[in-house]
């Protein structure tokens, strides 16, 4: 007979970080509902930019006694990568931003699940990059020059504020919003973001699967 793993790890909560109320409301209101979460689930709206993510974070952590609150940041993004389209998915394997990288937790698991969740769109992985301002023509083409695929104002900053917080199990997701071919004239445009937003709401289900992953016991 195999070795008794033992019993699973009480169930932490999982926080899901994004900026706009847009983004919170695709979030929450898309399937899977907080039934169907191996934990605590809070959708945290943080504001637009990285000083906000920052704050917004550090204040729900500060105020949680629950240790090892995973943090997930989520919500739109510019792709970078020729070939993007809205509605495409990033993942990433690390955030860059203020100079720093940070690692994400189980990067591959969270893009398998996601491409059983939303069948038919592609899944990126790859360094998701910080800026304070929306991104647009030349600038994006630098930013690729890094190795970037995707960028966004608010991950970057989400994971940083979460990891000063505690150790802790870290991820972030984007939805394209717009990508070079695609480029929107200002974020919050929904025409050509109505893709993502569709996108955005079935991503739930995922989540919780790779939420659920890092309580499982390791031997």
């Amino acid at each position: 007979m195999g070795e008794d793993p033992g019993p699973a790890r009480p169930a932490a909560p999982l926080l899901i970080a994004c900026a706009l109320g847009i983004e919170q409301f695709a979030l929450r209101s898309g399937r899977g509902g907080a039934g169907d979460a191996p934990g605590p689930v809070t959708v945290l709206r943080t504001g637009m930019g990285p000083r906000a993510a920052e704050a917004a974070v550090s204040r729900a952590l500060g105020a949680d006694r629950a240790p090892g609150t995973a943090v997930l940041a989520s919500g739109f993004c510019a792709g970078l990568s020729p070939g993007m389209h809205p509605g495409d998915l990033v993942v990433a394997d690390e955030t860059r931003g203020a100079g720093e990288s940070t690692v994400c937790t189980g990067t591959g698991l969270l893009a398998e699940a996601l491409a059983r969740t939303v069948p038919g769109r592609t899944v990126h992985t790859g360094p998701l990059t910080g800026s304070a301002h929306v991104v647009r023509g030349h600038e994006r083409a630098d930013l690729r020059a890094t190795g970037a695929i995707a960028v966004d104002m608010e991950s970057a900053a989400t994971l940083r504020a979460a990891l000063r917080s505690g150790s802790r199990p870290v991820a972030a997701v984007r939805v394209v919003v717009d990508a070079p071919e695609y480029e929107l004239v200002r974020i919050g445009t929904i025409r050509g973001g109505i893709s993502a937003f569709r996108v955005l709401r079935a991503v739930l289900p995922a989540f919780y699967e790779w939420h659920r992953s890092l309580l499982l016991p390791r031997r």
